[in-house]
């Protein structure tokens, strides 16, 4: 198979590439001109079967034209504009587009075991002019793009569709991780844990947790693309139940490390202001029944089309393996050991259960 790849420089779109060569296919990166390339990160025998071409998100998509593909799989499509530009571009050069969405798609994420057939968010006209204009590695669009970024991936996908109708495949994964991970928002707790100590770690032990290894996303990917698969998938994990505790469990056992974990509920780590998912990763306060069904969605329509996870373990220790090449530099989410210390010392809420994981 010939697969064109829109984004196939950074984490996912690179695992793809990686994934599509090891089972037998050409590959074509296009880059749309923000990062450099990381064709020279594969190697030697995959990297000459790369062609790598470069484009610009405003349009320049010249590097496309006269050329074909059995399939692609964009993703990088953050603005509707972008991808029914990209898709129209693809109409007649590839049988099969599979667009990367997310489950922050959903209109909302209260009920436990959303499934695809819920509603999605909708951008309003004027939502999606200003979407368009928004530059998401601006630091000052972040919190407008955050704020609308489910309801752009709504309306590409909608796009995608509309160009190539039949022929796309939207998948909505929950949180990527694994190395190669620039958001950190996994790889602090496999890090972490291995440093050893004292562990801050928020909510209860029993709490649901839910993310998808890079590397078992990217591979199902291209089965479904091989099968020209249609429709819209949930793609995240595991196939059973896994808590915060058995996590942190996991990433003691593989690191070796004396890590001892202490627990806080929300509301003292809420009032000594942190803030979720971005301070201590993986973390909702359950309090926010906003967002109770936000790590319990229901993914049976991707278990049955072949989604299958590695061993925790793997991933645990791939990620910190490859957190251990990186420079030393601030990381994107995740506290510090600082500021670790600070809260430890503070005395606990009466309620917080310092109460072993598992």
């Amino acid at each position: 198979m010939k697969l064109l790849v829109l984004g196939g420089t950074v984490f996912l779109g690179r695992h793809v590439a990686r994934a599509a060569l090891e089972r037998g296919h050409d590959v074509t990166l296009f880059h749309r001109g923000r990062h450099p390339s990381r064709v020279d990160d594969l190697p030697p025998d995959l990297r000459t079967r790369v062609d790598d071409i470069a484009g610009d998100r405003r349009g320049g998509l010249d590097g496309l034209a006269g050329r074909r593909w059995d399939a692609a799989i964009d993703t990088s499509g953050f603005f509707p504009g972008d991808v029914a530009a990209s898709a129209r571009a693809l109409d007649g050069a590839v049988d099969h587009y599979t667009f990367v969405s997310s489950v922050s798609a959903c209109a909302s994420f209260e009920p436990i075991g959303i499934t695809e057939d819920g509603p999605s968010l909708r951008l309003s006209d004027d939502e999606r002019r200003e979407g368009e204009t928004l530059d998401r590695e601006n630091p000052a669009h972040l919190e407008r793009f955050g704020a609308l970024y489910g309801a752009l991936k709504v309306a590409c996908e909608e796009e995608a569709n509309r160009a190539l109708p039949g022929r796309t495949l939207v998948v909505r994964p929950g949180l990527i991780v694994g190395p190669n991970d620039p958001t950190d928002r996994f790889t602090y707790w496999p890090d972490r844990v291995a440093a050893g100590g004292d562990v801050l770690v928020p909510g209860r032990p029993a709490r649901n947790v839910q993310f998808i290894d890079v590397r078992d996303l990217a591979e199902w990917m291209i089965r479904l693309a091989e099968k020209r698969r249609s429709g819209m998938f949930h793609a995240t994990g595991p196939a059973s139940p896994l808590t915060m505790g058995d996590l942190l469990e996991v990433c003691r056992a593989e690191s070796g490390s004396d890590a001892r974990f202490v627990w806080r509920d929300d509301e003292s780590l809420l009032a000594a202001g942190l803030m979720p998912w971005r301070d201590l990763p993986l973390w909702i306060p359950e309090s926010d029944t906003s967002m109770r069904g936000f790590m319990s969605f229901d993914c049976g329509r991707a278990f049955a089309a072949g989604l299958r996870f590695r061993p925790l373990v793997d991933t645990v220790r791939d990620t910190r393996l490859w957190a251990a090449t990186r420079p030393d530099e601030p990381r994107r989410a995740g506290i510090t050991r600082e500021r670790e210390r600070e809260l430890l010392a503070a005395a606990p809420n009466p309620r917080t259960a310092e109460a072993p994981s598992g």
